[in-house]
């Protein structure tokens, strides 16, 4: 039984983290501060605290490079450390703080989308399958070597969401397999190639509104890569909605405009239309597209 220090943030971590302190002993949990949510602005623990609570584990929350620190020195030594969707770039003395370095689970099959938001920018593109790896960090972004990966294919209704889940426990059973044969020796990283490489930039404010100018394919690909959050945009009759679902239209409508089609929403694009299935107007909670069309009085308007 290894000696683990575990650092992760966001629920995609947690499965990983049940998996590794399932077969081995987690000396310390890190994970970022609690954060403000919702209209309260209520300091929240992150997903990965309250698992290791729940689990009984020790957690530390560090608030800068420094804290890190020290916090893994006053729980060391580790035989290796696991990190998934942490937050922060690790400095060398962090990846030599344990035995046998950190071991990343990253969602996606480096080197393609290497960064920030992987799982985003496959949906984004259209890829037709994605996966997670395996990798011992080194000081680059997502250039260190491999242990192991493996595929699945994105399904035509994924959004960021599922296959984000889907991700999670493909790799929480991926890497615990691969750390017990990379604690023995039985697995060797293999140095990355850089053939195929892209970048998954960070999600940004201007990622997030709809073409109306486009195609309903682009259109929909930007739907599923930000739901459920930060969820892509739409300006309806001057007001902004989040747009969490759609689904193609064979309605005959003019680009810009939106109208009511049998009950349902549906906006007019270049080439075609797509149906609003679930969406939030301003100040309000998300809804179906019926019950939006419901608590308007117009059958039709503008989009922007």
């Amino acid at each position: 039984m290894a000696r683990v220090v575990f650092l992760g943030t966001p629920d995609a971590a947690v499965p990983t983290l049940e998996h590794v302190a399932g077969q081995h002993d987690v000396a310390l949990v890190v994970t970022q501060p609690d954060r403000a949510k919702g209209r309260s602005g209520t300091p929240t623990p992150p997903p990965v605290e309250e698992a290791a609570s729940r689990i009984g584990l020790a957690v530390a929350q560090p608030e800068n490079d420094e804290a890190l620190l020290t916090a893994l020195r006053e729980h060391g030594p580790y035989d290796v450390g696991v990190v998934v969707a942490y937050g922060r770039i690790l400095r060398p003395d962090v990846l030599e703080s344990a035995e046998h370095g950190m071991v990343n689970l990253h969602f996606s099959l480096l080197p393609r989308w290497r960064g920030a938001a992987p799982v985003a920018r496959a949906l984004l593109a259209g890829d037709p399958m994605t996966g997670v790896s395996i990798m011992r960090l080194d000081e680059g972004l997502d250039t260190g070597p491999l242990l192991n990966a493996q595929a699945i294919d994105i399904l035509e209704d994924d959004d960021a969401g599922s296959l984000t889940a889907r991700l999670a426990d493909l790799g929480a059973r991926l890497l615990a397999s691969t750390l017990a044969g990379y604690l023995r020796g039985d697995i060797q990283a293999i140095p990355q190639s850089d053939d195929g490489l892209t970048y998954a930039e960070k999600i940004e404010k201007s990622d997030r509104p709809i073409d109306v100018e486009g195609a309903p394919e682009d259109a929909l690909r930007r739907i599923r890569a930000l739901a459920p959050t930060p969820a892509a945009t739409l300006s309806i009759d001057d007001e902004p909605h989040k747009i969490f679902s759609a689904r193609p239209s064979d309605a005959h409508l003019e680009p810009g405009t939106w109208v009511a089609v049998e009950g349902r929403p549906v906006v007019g694009l270049m080439g075609g239309a797509v149906e609003l299935v679930r969406l939030q107007p301003p100040g309000k909670k998300a809804m179906s597209g019926s019950d939006w069309l419901n608590g308007r009085q117009e059958d039709h308007g503008e989009i922007a």
